[in-house]
């Protein structure tokens, strides 16, 4: 049998406010974005940079603990797999968004703060912190 690996890990920091909201059965879903720059400098010397946007979803507990510890501009650790959705709109155009389905999140805190904060899903009602 082949193993197949859906796994992403990414550091950035949080485009926008987290947004919670409620599926009809009442479990909760966060959304937010990261983004993160990599630096290179061209042949000629010059300093470039570009900066990656990705759209991350949180589930259940994970989703709660996002909402209340994340905010725009904190730097963040995600852990997840890629998911990719496909819909159509009212008239009838096809749309797709791949985004990251978070299992893990540590906020990552500036250098005079002495500890990081780590958040997992773990797939029950338990969060796991260290």
């Amino acid at each position: 049998m082949t193993r197949c690996l859906n796994k992403v890990l990414i550091i950035g920091r949080v485009g926008r406010d987290p947004e919670m909201r409620y599926t009809p059965s009442g479990r909760p879903v966060t959304t937010f974005s990261v983004g993160t720059t990599r630096s290179w400098n061209t042949s000629d010397g010059e300093r470039r940079s570009e900066t990656e946007w990705f759209n991350v979803v949180a589930w259940s507990n994970l989703a709660e603990i996002c909402k209340q510890h994340l905010g725009k501009d904190r730097l963040v650790y995600i852990e997840g797999r890629l998911q990719t959705r496909h819909w159509e709109d009212q008239e009838g155009n096809k749309h797709s968004a791949t985004e990251i389905v978070a299992n893990e999140m540590i906020l990552l805190e500036d250098r005079r703060e002495a500890s990081t904060t780590e958040f997992e899903d773990s797939g029950s009602d338990e969060v796991l912190f260290s």
